[in-house]
């Protein structure tokens, strides 16, 4: 073996670096990249690369590659496509067969499978494979070894991303009804603290419109709460779609909704807003409107709970007016 191109360092040195890459990967990519090299040169190979099972992706694909140029890399993400090569025989190979050194052994490498364990249940997260490898028992081992570092940089990184996406949608539902995807009341709550907060340091106005879906309980009597959702969704994508970039809308209640528009375009904004409603076609044959009141910072309420108090007093109007109208607070009209 004085004659291998591989690498002086010893077998334990290897493992040792492998260790070290496995134990504090400074990203993915280069984790990949380092384990691929230490396994190249401990046995000669003369490049080496790890294809991964992708959840939202049919087939392996290619993750990392070591000795090889564009077009080799290119060349074998096409081939794993094959049920014959080799990566993707050792990604489906049995894993009763992980130690076993005729199945990890193939012509012009050697390849195995990416092996985890979770609650007693072993997965194959895909295949790393080393071209032209050496094939004595010490290579064996050491590339078997090589491949659970892989293995473990992988599945740490998987549950990584998988913590994140968790706090990210525990992030989002504790600001976001669920139904509509819009912000929820506690949420509008803070949004419409800080609006007023900051409007009194400028000197500027605030609007609050609350919208109400007209005779919504009827809608979920006669016609079922699937239905009822179903309006709820599509009144809060015509808010979302309805008002600016700098306007924040939310669900308050079954079937009230608000928006909180710096400025004094609120009741722009709310005609804009029943505009699209009553542009919606029927659900179930029913037709949808709702009712908008509008209240303005600091003429109607100098604080949230006198501002949405005075909005839901022009609510009450709007609803005495007729199904799809907007009123403005009594205060406002007479100011």
């Amino acid at each position: 073996m004085s004659d291998s191109p591989r690498s002086s360092r010893d077998p334990l040195a290897v493992l040792s670096a492998g260790a070290a890459v496995a134990a504090r990967p400074p990203d993915l990519e280069i984790a990949l990249a380092e384990l691929l090299r230490l396994g190249a040169e401990a046995t000669g190979a003369s490049g080496g690369a790890v294809f991964l099972e992708d959840p939202d992706r049919p087939g392996l694909q290619l993750a990392s590659t070591h000795g090889l140029d564009a077009d080799a890399a290119a060349r074998l993400a096409l081939d794993v496509i094959e049920p014959t090569n080799p990566f993707t025989e050792a990604a489906h190979r049995s894993l009763a067969t992980v130690g076993d050194e005729s199945a990890a052994a193939a012509i012009g490498g050697t390849y195995l499978p990416l092996v985890v364990s979770s609650g007693g249940v072993e997965t194959s997260l895909g295949s790393v494979g080393f071209i032209a490898a050496g094939a004595d028992a010490a290579d064996a081992t050491i590339l078997r070894a090589i491949a659970d570092l892989v293995a473990g940089v992988v599945e740490r990184a998987r549950l990584g991303s998988t913590a994140a996406e968790r706090s990210e949608w525990f992030e989002r539902m504790a600001h976001s009804d669920p139904l509509t995807g819009l912000a929820n009341e506690r949420t509008v709550g803070r949004i419409l603290e800080l609006e007023l907060a900051r409007a009194s340091r400028q000197g500027s106005e605030v609007s609050v419109a609350l919208f109400d879906i007209d005779d919504f309980q009827a809608t979920n009597r006669e016609s079922g709460y699937e239905v009822g959702d179903e309006v709820l969704r599509r009144v809060a994508a015509v808010l979302a779609d309805s008002v600016r970039l700098i306007d924040a809308v939310g669900r308050i209640g079954g079937d009230e909704f608000i928006l909180i528009a710096p400025g004094s375009a609120g009741v722009t904004v709310a005609r804009r807003v029943l505009d699209g409603i009553a542009a919606l076609p029927t659900v179930e044959g029913r037709r949808v409107t709702v009712s908008a009141g509008v209240a303005t910072f600091p003429t109607d309420g100098a604080d949230p709970n006198l501002l949405i108090a005075a909005a839901t007093a022009a609510l009450e109007q709007a609803r005495a007016d007729g199904r799809g109208t907007v009123a403005e607070t009594v205060v406002a009209k007479d100011g």
